[in-house]
């Protein structure tokens, strides 16, 4: 379970394709103090195991394995050496909630449709797959390439958000552009509301 709330952007450093997975190699700062092999790190919002690590000078390199399934299903796959990637590690029992909660599973990929400096702000506005948008509400929380943000606006086929200077200055949206793909996940809690009102209306 992670909040949304990025800790940093690390640097891709090495995609490796393999028979039945993607050896992805970033390239950690602070984060990586503590990261353990088989811990959970969010990566771009997917939840993705550390399967090696190693140092090279002051950073640290962590390899995950990406089955081809989460690969092409998010924007992972447009990727690159030397791309940036929004990193977070788990919530722990004793942490502080401060964004919403988040799983790193990913509902689909968006498409950004508008991405533009507003006096100290950015707009950002993303087009989303119907099955991501039945969950998205006014003033309710979303993750874009694992952020949690608040959505500030709903239109038939997206949203839209406010993006502060300090969101746009750690997190991978500072290289986002019109047309660029990004992971979206909907709220959890909105998801199980659905689910208990449908059994509900069954009855």
């Amino acid at each position: 379970m992670f909040t949304g709330i990025v800790e940093e952007a690390g640097v891709i450093e090495k995609i490796t394709p393999t028979k039945k997975s993607i050896a992805l190699v970033v390239r950690a700062g602070a984060l990586a103090r503590g990261v353990k092999l088989g811990a959970s790190v969010a990566v771009n919002g997917c939840c993705l195991t550390v399967v090696k690590i190693s140092k090279r000078g002051k950073d640290t390199l962590l390899q995950f394995d990406v089955l081809q399934e989460s690969w092409t299903r998010t924007n992972l796959q447009f990727t690159k050496p030397d791309s940036l990637v929004n990193l977070e590690r788990p919530l722990r029992a004793d942490g502080e909630l401060g964004g919403h909660f988040v799983t790193g599973h990913v509902d689909g990929v968006g498409k950004v449709l508008r991405w533009e400096k507003s006096g100290a702000d950015h707009v950002l506005e993303i087009a989303a797959p119907a099955d991501v948008m039945r969950y998205v509400v006014f003033k309710g929380s979303i993750a874009v390439d694992g952020i949690s943000l608040t959505v500030a606006g709903v239109t038939k086929k997206g949203f839209r958000l406010w993006i502060i200077p300090h969101t746009f200055a750690v997190t991978t949206l500072r290289e986002r552009k019109v047309g660029d793909a990004v992971n979206l996940e909907a709220d959890l809690l909105g998801k199980y509301a659905e689910k208990f009102l449908s059994a509900r209306s069954k009855k």
